[in-house]
């Protein structure tokens, strides 16, 4: 396939967002015609669109370029088609350390207690994954830290709720990890986009090292490339943006893993160039799965991380047999 040119990509990204965001702001059960956006303060439809559903816009857009840019950059430094902050187990260390906050009660009396516990857990994860980084790690390796990684979490998880004092807390906390956009207010938007922000912006300064990193760590380090400050940019990036949108919204998994997929045959090899691209396809594919979970027709809203599970695990499955054809 033709690659497309980086400038006309983009433009057409940023349409089919812009186009969304209009869509998610008047979609749902209740349908919120425009004029309700000229409306008075007073106006039911103008309480809908300000209160409920921007901010829950907001954070789709947010914690999609989150993921998306981070599984890109992940793939981009490993050398690895299989890299995500889910797959990986990323995203479930992030979950643990906000679980732990909520079994602790230190978020109930410290809400900033939240997000910092996911990004310890996130920063925990990508750390132990970075260790395994290199030349010699194979698709396997990964996969089965991945694996280690996500059975840890999910152990620690399922402890905290066995032991937990209260049902409603259990209630709580299960329908959080199960990843949702709903009912989430500005106070969350706050919360979460100064995190998110800051790990993007380390992330979008490690493209050049990125690309460098093609040719190996040897080449990468005639070329000027520091790999210990790309490694820690790494971390501490994903870290940041994984673990706040994890903070707010629960795990959204395989954003990061199908994004970066997605776009390669438009883009190129180029792992620096990819970065951009998937931080917006992140946020089309987040909002648009969001639209749809609100659009459904059943009595209870499907969350979003059960409907994005139920697209990744066979685009998954798809992944590795195409692997497993070409190493054969």
């Amino acid at each position: 396939m033709k690659t497309c040119p980086r400038p006309l990509l983009l433009a057409l990204l940023t349409a089919g967002l812009a186009l969304l965001v209009v869509v998610s702001l008047s979609a749902g059960k209740v349908w919120v015609p425009l004029e309700a956006w000229f409306a008075g303060a007073n106006d039911p439809g103008a309480i809908i669109i300000f209160e409920l559903r921007l901010p829950r816009t907001l954070l789709g857009i947010a914690v999609g370029i989150a993921l998306g840019l981070s599984g890109a950059a992940l793939q981009g430094y490993t050398r690895n088609p299989l890299a995500d902050p889910g797959v990986l187990g990323v995203s479930s260390m992030a979950a643990f350390g906000a679980v732990m906050t909520l079994y602790a009660g230190a978020a109930a009396t410290m809400p900033w207690m939240l997000p910092v516990g996911a990004m310890i857990g996130a920063l925990i994860g990508i750390g132990v994954l970075l260790l395994l980084s290199g030349s010699a790690s194979s698709v396997l390796t990964f996969v089965l830290a991945g694996m280690i990684l996500n059975t840890v979490s999910s152990a620690g998880v399922a402890l905290a709720l066995n032991l937990s004092p209260s049902p409603w807390a259990v209630n709580e906390i299960v329908n959080w990890l199960m990843g949702s956009l709903a009912d989430r207010s500005v106070d969350d938007v706050r919360l979460a986009l100064p995190f998110i922000a800051a790990g993007c912006v380390l992330l979008l300064t490690i493209g050049r090292a990125l690309d460098a990193l093609t040719l190996g760590e040897a080449g990468a380090r005639s070329l000027g490339i520091r790999i210990d400050h790309t490694r820690l940019a790494l971390a501490v990036g994903v870290g940041l943006a994984a673990g706040a949108s994890v903070a707010v919204t629960g795990v959204i998994g395989f954003v990061g893993l199908v994004t970066p997929h997605l776009l390669r045959p438009l883009v190129g090899a180029r792992p620096g160039a990819l970065l951009l691209p998937s931080a917006l396809a992140g946020a089309v594919i987040v909002l648009a799965a969001d639209i749809g979970v609100r659009l459904l027709p059943s009595a209870a809203e499907l969350k979003l991380g059960v409907a994005m599970a139920g697209i990744g695990g066979p685009f998954f499955l798809l992944l590795l047999i195409r692997l497993r054809r070409r190493t054969a």
